[in-house]
C-alpha cells in the first residue's frame, strides 16, 4: 500500500485507488503457513495455490482431470428396472420403507477423489525479507510475492493452458518438482527427469497410480536470462541469472506420456511469445473481460478497503469485506471453471484427502456455486457446465434405462467429472433414486439462454432426453388421478416417520413440472402438446399442519425441520414456480418452511441456500441474517477462500463462489416477464452500485441505490414489455432495443 499527501490510498497490486472503488484484490503481509490460506489461480483446466515463502517458494499444481483410481472408474449404476414396478406398489400401498430394498446390496462407493498434482519448489539461500508482501490481482489473475530485491509472479493463461511463473532477484534459485504433499499415497509411482536444454533445462514428474495403468506427467520448462543452469536431482540450480521463466503443464493419461512432446510445445510457446509479459498480454484478453464485466461497489471505509484480507476478515460487519468477497468469489468462479464447473474445492486442494472427494455434488452444491453465472455475466462459467453434461450424457442415459428401465437420461448426484453414473448411494442416501437432477443442471443454460434470446441446440436436445424419460416414468396415479412420483427422495433429508425413498418429494414434483413445460418451450409441436398435458397432471404442492410448503406432497408424510438442506424449496428458488407476485398464498406457505427450517450441521451452503430462497420471498431481513452467520463465524481463509464449516473447517468453495449470487437476488431478480429492483435489501447493503448485471429478458443493467431512493438503468437488445416491481408495487416497463431506460425515484 502506498499513502499519497491527501490520504488517498491505492493497492501496489491493483491500482485501485481505495478512495474511488473496491479494491479487485487482496494481500497479506506475510507467507501462507497452511495451503489453505494459499492465494489462488486458474484457468478452469490448470489451477495453482501460491505460499509466497521467500525461502521456499511453494506452488502447488492442481488439473481438473486430476482423479485417483479407487474402482470408480469400472463402476456402474445398479441395474434395478426388473424391480422397479414391485417397490412402486408398496410405497403406494403405505409401506413407508419399501424403497430400502431397491438397491443391489452394495456398500457405499465413492466417486474417484479429486487431488493435487505436485508443488514447484523455488529454494533460494535465505536473505533479507524485509518489505515482504505476497498479493493476488483479479483482474489479470497474477499471484506475486516480493521482498527486498527479488520478486515472483505466476498466472494461469486462458489463452495458452500453461502456468507461468517468473523470478527475478534470486541470485541462486533451486527448482525442482516435488509430489510430497499431504496424503499422498505411498504406493504412488513416481519418475523425475531432468536434463540441459538451450533455454535452460526441462524437468518433468510422472506418478502412476497405485495397482493402475493411469498416471499423470507434470513438464516444467526453465528458461533462464543470464547465468548458468547446473543438474542437481531431482531438479536444477540456477545461478547468477537476471530472471527465470518457468512454463508448466500436467497431463493425466494412461501409459507413458511423450514428455518430448510436451517440452516441444512448451518450448515453440516460448518461442512464440519470447516474455513473460508477451504471455501475460495473451490471457489478458479473455480473463480480464470476463472478470469486469460486473462490479459491486458498497461505498465502504477507504481505510477498510486498504486492509489485507485476514484482517478484513476480521471485521464482518464492514462493508468492504462484502466488496471483496463479492470481488473475490467471482474472480475464483470464473478461475476454476473452463474444462468443467468448480468441483467442491473449486480447482485447488493441497491434501490427497478431500472430503466427499472433491467431488461435484449435484444435489446442491455445484448448483448454489454456479447460481450467479448468467445473472453476473460469468458465460464461462455456464459454459463449463455445458461442456461436462455433453461429456456425461451417455451415462446419464445409462442411469435411466439401468434405474428406471426408462429412455430418456438422468443425472448423477455425485460425479468424479469423468463418469455421470449413478454408483454413489447408499440406504441413508438413495442417491440413485433422485430424478431432479438433470432439471437443476440445465436450469444455469436455460437462464443463459434467455438472457440471451437464443436457444442453445445442446440444451435443447438435453431437455428433450429429460422429457422423454419423465414420459416412462410417470406411470403411477393416486386416487385423484394425479401422477405420482415414486420413488421419490428429497436430498439429503427423510421424512419424520418415513425411510428416505418415498413418494411426491416436493422437489420432485417441481423439477418434473419445470423440465416438461421447458422442453415443451423449446420444441413447439406435438411433443410439446404431450410433455404439457403430462406436466400438468402433476399434483400441486401440500401445505402441512404448520402452514409450511410441505417437504412431501403425499398425506401422512410428516416435515423434518432441522437439516441443511431446502431442497423442497426448489419451485422458489432456483425455479419461478412459487413467487410472491404469482402464487402469493404458496409463497407464504415458503415462507413459512423457511422460517421452521433449522441449520442443522451450520454448513456454508445450507445458510447461503437459505439467504438465496429469503431474497426470492422479499425478506430482507432474513437475508442479512444468513449473511451475518457465514461473516461472523470464520468461514473464510486468508486467501478469500472458504471452508465448509465455520472455523475455517473443511476447504470448501461453497460460500466463496455462492456469496456474489446472494448478493445480486437481494438487488435483483428477473424473469422473461420481469425486474424486480431492491427485493431483499439487508441493512448490510444500505447503499451502493451494482453494475453490469443482466436480465433475462434481455438487457443490461446498472443500478445505484442510496437510502433515499436508487436509480437504474437497462440497455435492452429486444424490443418487449416487461412488469416492473419495486416497494411501491407493480407498473409496466416498455424497452426497445438499443434504447437505454432509466429508472429514477420519480419513476419507480
Amino acid at each position: 500500500m502506498t499513502t499519497t499527501g491527501t490520504g488517498t490510498e491505492t493497492t501496489a497490486d491493483t491500482g485501485t485507488d481505495t478512495t474511488t472503488g473496491p479494491v479487485h484484490g487482496t494481500w497479506e503481509p506475510a507467507p501462507a503457513a497452511r495451503w489453505e490460506d494459499a492465494f489462488l489461480s486458474g484457468n478452469g483446466h490448470h489451477g495453482i495455490l501460491v505460499f509466497g515463502d521467500p525461502d521456499d517458494d511453494r506452488v502447488i499444481v492442481t488439473q481438473h482431470t486430476l482423479v485417483r483410481p479407487n474402482g470408480g472408474e469400472h463402476a456402474r449404476p445398479p441395474r434395478l428396472a426388473a424391480e422397479l414396478a414391485a417397490v412402486q406398489d408398496r410405497l403406494l400401498a403405505g409401506e413407508p420403507a419399501a424403497a430400502e430394498s431397491l438397491t443391489d446390496g452394495r456398500p457405499l462407493q465413492w466417486v474417484q477423489p479429486f487431488h493435487p498434482a505436485f508443488q514447484i519448489r523455488l529454494r533460494r539461500p535465505h536473505g533479507r525479507t524485509d518489505g515482504y508482501r505476497r498479493s493476488v490481482d483479479f483482474t489479470t489473475g497474477e499471484v506475486t510475492a516480493t521482498a527486498a530485491n527479488w520478486t515472483s509472479k505466476v498466472f494461469v493463461s486462458r489463452a495458452d493452458d500453461v502456468i507461468v511463473q517468473q523470478v527475478t532477484g534470486a541470485a541462486t534459485l533451486d527448482i525442482a518438482l516435488d509430489h510430497r504433499l499431504p496424503g499422498a499415497p505411498p504406493g504412488l509411482g513416481v519418475g523425475h527427469g531432468a536434463l540441459r536444454t538451450p533455454e535452460g533445462a526441462l524437468l518433468s514428474l510422472r506418478a502412476r497410480y497405485p495397482g493402475s495403468d493411469r498416471a499423470y506427467t507434470g513438464v516444467t520448462l526453465v528458461a533462464v536470462t543470464g547465468g548458468s543452469t547446473a543438474l542437481v536431482p531431482p531438479g536444477v540450480r540456477v545461478t547468477g541469472a537476471a530472471s527465470v521463466l518457468l512454463l508448466t503443464r500436467v497431463r493425466r493419461h494412461t501409459g507413458e506420456l511423450d514428455v518430448t512432446a510436451e517440452a516441444r510445445a512448451l518450448s515453440d510457446l516460448l518461442a512464440d511469445q519470447e516474455s513473460y509479459d508477451a504471455l501475460l498480454a495473451r490471457h489478458l484478453g479473455p480473463h480480464r473481460t470476463a472478470y469486469t464485466r460486473v462490479s459491486l461497489d458498497l461505498a465502504a471505509d477507504p481505510a477498510e478497503r486498504a486492509l489485507p484480507g485476514s484482517e478484513l476478515l476480521r471485521k464482518p460487519g464492514e462493508a468492504a469485506l462484502l466488496e471483496r468477497l463479492f470481488a473475490a468469489g467471482r474472480y475464483h468462479l470464473l478461475s476454476s471453471s473452463g474444462l468443467n464447473p468448480p468441483r467442491l474445492t473449486g480447482l485447488w486442494t493441497g491434501d490427497w484427502d478431500t472430503a466427499w472427494s472433491g467431488a461435484f455434488t449435484n444435489d446442491a452444491n455445484v448448483n448454489l456455486q454456479t447460481a450467479s453465472a448468467a445473472t453476473a455475466a460469468l458465460p464461462e462459467v455456464t459454459e463449463a457446465c455445458a461442456a461436462l453434461i455433453q461429456r456425461q450424457l451417455g451415462d446419464w442415459r445409462e442411469n435411466a434405462r439401468a434405474v428406471f428401465g426408462a429412455r430418456g437420461a438422468v443425472a448423477p448426484a455425485h460425479s468424479d467429472g469423468e463418469s455421470g453414473l449413478a454408483y454413489h448411494f447408499s440406504r441413508e442416501y438413495p442417491l440413485h433414486l433422485w430424478t431432479a437432477g438433470a432439471d437443476w443442471l440445465l436450469k444455469p443454460l436455460v437462464d443463459h439462454d434467455e438472457t440471451r434470446g437464443g436457444r442453445d441446440p445442446r440444451t435443447a436436445a438435453v431437455l428433450a432426453e429429460v422429457a422423454r424419460f419423465y414420459e416412462d416414468f410417470l406411470t403411477r396415479t393416486d386416487a385423484d388421478g394425479h401422477l405420482v412420483i415414486v420413488p421419490s427422495y428429497s436430498p439429503e433429508n427423510r421424512p419424520a416417520n418415513a425411510s428416505w425413498g418415498t413418494v411426491n418429494a416436493a422437489m420432485d414434483l417441481s423439477a418434473a413440472r419445470h423440465a416438461l413445460h421447458t422442453a415443451a418451450d423449446y420444441h413447439p409441436g406435438p411433443d410439446a402438446d404431450r410433455w404439457r398435458t403430462l406436466a400438468d397432471r402433476l399434483p400441486p404442492h401440500r401445505t402441512n399442519a404448520d402452514g409450511a410448503l410441505a417437504e412431501w406432497a403425499w398425506p401422512g408424510l410428516d416435515d423434518t425441520y432441522d437439516h441443511r438442506h431446502l431442497s423442497h424449496l426448489y419451485g422458489v428458488w432456483p425455479l419461478d414456480e412459487i413467487t410472491p407476485y404469482d402464487t402469493p398464498e404458496l409463497a407464504a406457505a415458503a415462507h413459512r418452511a423457511l422460517e421452521l427450517r433449522g441449520a442443522e450441521n451450520d454448513s456454508a451452503h445450507g445458510h447461503l441456500h437459505h439467504a438465496l430462497v429469503a431474497a426470492r420471498l422479499r425478506d430482507g431481513a432474513r437475508v442479512g441474517a444468513a449473511l451475518d452467520r457465514v461473516l461472523s463465524g470464520d468461514f473464510f481463509h486468508a486467501s478469500l477462500m472458504s471452508a465448509h464449516y465455520p472455523h475455517r473447517d473443511v476447504y470448501n468453495a461453497d460460500a466463496a463462489h455462492t456469496l456474489p449470487a446472494v448478493l445480486v437476488e437481494a438487488l435483483v431478480q428477473s424473469t422473461p416477464d420481469r425486474l424486480v429492483l431492491l427485493p431483499a435489501l439487508p441493512a448490510a447493503l444500505r447503499q451502493g452500485r451494482l453494475h453490469g448485471i443482466r436480465t433475462r429478458f434481455g438487457a443490461g443493467l446498472d443500478l445505484d441505490w442510496t437510502p433515499d431512493g436508487a436509480r437504474a438503468v437497462l440497455k435492452p437488445h429486444r424490443t418487449l414489455r416487461v412488469d416492473l416491481w419495486t416497494s411501491s408495487g407493480r407498473r409496466p416497463l416498455d424497452l426497445v432495443a438499443g434504447e437505454d431506460h432509466v429508472l429514477t425515484p420519480g419513476t419507480w
